[in-house]
């Protein structure tokens, strides 16, 4: 149960406030600096004025022009062609002209994308083990998304992927060279993958 407070009487209100005047602070600072008079000035946003947007006239029931397909980034080979040549160049361009035979093939068709990354570590690291150079990935070219939407859809998920998963870690350092694939072994839908020597 809780206890009620007694009332301060005028008299020890007295008491307590001359005590509390004639108290001195423990630690003297310097008192706040007082503040500038300046008047405050509203702060007025710039507005830029934009060039007249360049709207085309349009009817009710008219057709609207077709849409452009999305632009993401450069085609594969471009991509592929601006890593450089990092191998032989005359090996290289036999490679490229379908000269030579690719000492392994991985086919991809009908994979997950986890399901191929996983294929394609286990594939390139037991090619490396046999001292193998020059492998053929098959990925398919890929289907075209039947309703381009606002958002951009890449066609072939793993023509696109295993360029990437070449370029890193675990494989990044078993590659030499990543480029498309001539037409007699798949064309845009395989690539040549060229490994480093194997040392040991």
């Amino acid at each position: 149960m809780a206890r009620k407070g007694r009332t301060i009487t005028p008299e020890e209100t007295k008491l307590w406030q001359s005590v509390a005047r004639s108290a001195l602070p423990m630690h003297r600072s310097a008192p706040p600096p007082e503040p500038e008079e300046h008047p405050l000035r509203p702060v007025v946003p710039r507005v830029e004025e934009l060039p007249p947007a360049d709207i085309q006239a349009f009817r009710v029931g008219e057709r609207a022009e077709a849409r452009r397909p999305h632009v993401l980034l450069g085609s594969l080979p471009e991509r592929l062609a601006a890593g450089g040549v990092r191998m032989d160049r005359r090996t290289f361009e036999q490679m490229n002209r379908g000269k030579l035979a690719p000492e392994g093939r991985l086919d991809l068709h009908g994979m997950t994308l986890s399901e191929a990354h996983g294929a394609l570590i286990r594939f390139v690291v037991e090619g490396q083990r046999r001292q193998r150079r020059l492998l053929l990935v098959i990925t398919g070219k890929g289907r075209n998304p039947s309703d381009e939407g606002p958002i951009p859809v890449r066609m072939g998920a793993l023509r696109h992927q295993v360029p990437q998963w070449l370029a890193l870690p675990p494989l990044g350092g078993l590659v030499l060279q990543v480029t498309q694939a001539h037409l007699r072994h798949g064309g845009a839908g395989a690539y040549y993958v060229y490994l480093r020597r194997n040392r040991a």
